[in-house]
């Protein structure tokens, strides 16, 4: 009888699947015992949804190669859209995990609308043109939902855009306040929510990586012209990788939004892109197991260092070395590749 062969790929998902059960049965256990303290149990959430947005940035920036900067945006369009979902759905649907759920699908549903509209102007550019865009799109969602007031009352949903205008009837309330956000939240996100949605970012990123349409997105990744020459979309593609990122980014909006009392449009900034982008960095392009264990460390430390606050940021750099020297990520060494390329040009 042959031995099945299990390739180095498969073996890396494999592993990667292993590694996120593992941490999740052990927190478990040490949550059942009442090891786990306060503070790291409320982190549990965070952790996760950070987790799925440094696992669809990898998506654009790994794999497809094209470098995003207003990630965040999709996360807001998402988190907003989760939860007025949550609260006009509280009383069709009282439990939590069931209204989860529906307000997580929501949450990718809108950003993957987003996603396909920003993408159809966006991804007919490259490289620095297209980070730039993209940075803009970002802002003009955050722009958008700081100008956008939703309200309910006994005939439903009421929306109005710039100021709000709305007069909502006997028992009724306001959702999404402009500026203010979305206070009230009831919170219904759970770790156990939190795993799942990463175990299906994990079966979703590579079942498309390892399909004919991930070969293709890797061949324009590596060089376009030569994918061109042999017939490949570009332009659909890119989209379907653009807009699948967008959607999981949805996804851990409504998670991260759901398990918040109040969120507000300037959480989700260019600060919290670039958050994520260094989770991406320093695990390592196109490595998922280097961003989950980037974002989960790099979420984590700040907390455990506030204790030591005259050294906060020092440890803090220490150990973004440390991570990064762990992943063993190649995009450092291509940049001072890169760099002695031009000094030795400059010569």
């Amino acid at each position: 009888m042959k031995k099945m062969r299990i390739n180095k790929t498969s073996r890396i998902n494999f592993a990667t699947y292993g590694m996120v059960i593992l941490a999740f049965v052990i927190l478990q256990v040490m949550g059942s015992m009442g090891a786990i303290s306060s503070t790291l149990r409320g982190q549990l959430v965070p952790i996760c949804a950070y987790v799925v947005m440094a696992l669809s940035l990898n998506l654009t920036v790994g794999i497809l190669g094209e470098l995003s900067l207003g990630h965040a945006g999709f996360m807001s369009a998402g988190a907003f859209a989760g939860a007025v979902a949550s609260t006009a759905l509280q009383s069709l649907i009282p439990a939590n995990a069931p209204r989860l759920a529906v307000a997580m699908f929501i949450g990718a549903l809108v950003a993957g609308i987003a996603g396909v509209i920003i993408g159809i102007p966006v991804l007919r550019l490259n490289g620095d043109y297209l980070a730039i865009v993209t940075l803009a799109f970002g802002e003009i969602i955050k722009s958008i939902i700081n100008n956008l007031y939703i309200g309910m009352d006994a005939n439903g949903l009421h929306a109005s855009f710039l100021k709000n205008t709305m007069t909502l009837g006997a028992g009724g309330r306001m959702i999404l306040n402009g500026p203010m956000g979305v206070p009230g939240i009831t919170k219904i996100s759970t770790f156990i929510a939190g795993f799942v949605l990463i175990m299906i970012s994990l079966i979703v990123i590579f079942n498309l990586v390892n399909s004919r349409a991930g070969r293709a997105i890797l061949a324009l990744r590596d060089n376009r012209i030569a994918a061109e020459s042999v017939g490949i979309q570009v332009t659909n593609y890119k989209m379907l990788a653009f807009v699948t990122s967008a959607a999981l980014a949805g996804a851990a909006g409504s998670l991260f939004a759901l398990g918040q009392n109040t969120i507000i449009a300037s959480k989700f900034d260019f600060n919290t892109s670039i958050l994520i982008l260094v989770f991406v960095v320093l695990g390592g392009q196109g490595r998922m197991w280097g961003s989950i264990i980037a974002a989960t460390a790099l979420t984590v430390l700040p907390e455990l260092l506030r204790q030591f606050n005259d050294y906060r940021m020092l440890v803090y750099a220490i150990v973004l070395i440390l991570v990064m020297l762990a992943t063993n990520n190649p995009t450092v060494m291509n940049f001072f590749s890169g760099l002695r390329n031009k000094k030795g040009g400059a010569r």
